[in-house]
């Protein structure tokens, strides 16, 4: 069974503050357009209701890479764009976080667009148009653009379509050359098993992630309501399971025992969670990468990811989201 790898270096605690400004975290994946339908009251079949249409920045990716930037990581996006005004807007809006954006403009495909349908009580449906998103190629990308990373993170997004998933696959062994961690957020339950649990494993497998993200329901459906959510340990070392309002679970492989804490959160009533669990998995990731490069012990390091993720998410739903400006 894998463990987790140790940082590159310990530091002095008592010299932390010669240490650059944030761990330097590679999110590799989707940059798309997202048109968000919120109805006020219950759609109703063969007529119009009043509610809301927005244009915003999308992708799981992205919404995370812009959190890390904005909690003071050195954050970088590896992703791809059609060559239209929409491509070059979200890019403008993602830089001005902070991100590094490494964007590879296609030829031929539009940017691509997520119908997002919040309903009044915040839960949300999706449909995909990813267009250029899922054009990302392992020649794309550059053994400069790893160079000096803690992390690289991917949503399990960048895994699955082709040739995008090829191109993940290629940023881990990437990150294992630069000495970085690898991170994957499960994301979203359909796409991960559409072919299968077994498949999906496999894939993970194949990955090796040094930790892995998951909500409850992703968890249950990976690994089977049997085992609990302890099943995760067998995809990777340490595993975060975020409960929305309940906060997280982290469990973390001890030899043959797992460990398993809870960090609570402060609930939230808010009318539309989308990237709420990117804001979350920023947080963590920011957290227990700047604990662990100032020599914090691994449980310690670990507690402040969940503590940080928490706020990073309650910051997100407390924050309305910026339309995109166009043009």
């Amino acid at each position: 069974m894998p463990t987790i790898r140790s940082p590159r270096r310990i530091p002095d605690p008592r010299r932390s503050r010669r240490l650059p400004a944030g761990p330097s975290i590679v999110v590799v994946g989707d940059l798309v357009l997202d048109v968000v339908l919120a109805p006020g009251i219950d759609l109703e079949r063969g007529t119009d209701v009043p509610g809301r249409v927005r244009l915003r920045q999308g992708g799981s990716a992205t919404t995370t890479a812009r959190w890390l930037g904005r909690l003071g990581s050195r954050s970088s996006l590896v992703c791809a764009v059609g060559r239209d005004a929409i491509g070059r807007s979200l890019v403008a809006v993602v830089a001005g976080d902070g991100v590094q954006v490494r964007a590879v403009r296609v030829a031929g495909a539009p940017t691509g667009r997520i119908g997002v349908l919040v309903e009044p009580d915040g839960e949300r449906s999706f449909i995909q148009d990813r267009g250029a998103a899922l054009r990302l190629r392992p020649e794309d990308l550059k053994v400069e653009w790893f160079a000096g990373a803690d992390a690289v993170h991917l949503p399990a997004y960048s895994l699955l379509d082709q040739p995008l998933g090829l191109a993940g696959m290629a940023a881990t062994r990437l990150a294992r050359e630069a000495g970085a961690l690898v991170t994957v957020d499960l994301s979203s339950t359909a796409p991960l098993l559409a072919k299968g649990r077994r498949t999906a494993l496999k894939l993970l497998e194949e990955a090796r992630p040094d930790l892995v993200f998951a909500t409850r329901d992703e968890s249950r459906a990976l690994v089977g309501s049997k085992r609990d959510d302890e099943g995760l340990i067998d995809v990777s070392p340490i595993a975060v399971v975020k409960r929305g309002r309940k906060g997280a679970t982290v469990l973390v492989r001890d030899g043959k025992r797992v460990r398993r804490f809870e960090v609570a959160t402060s609930p939230i009533r808010a009318a539309d969670t989308t990237g709420a669990g990117d804001a979350f998995s920023a947080g963590f990731l920011h957290g227990w990468l700047d604990a662990r490069r100032r020599g914090a012990a691994p449980t310690a390091a670990l507690q402040r990811g969940a503590v940080a993720g928490n706020r990073a998410a309650l910051r997100h739903l407390s924050t309305a989201p910026a339309e995109l400006p166009l043009g």
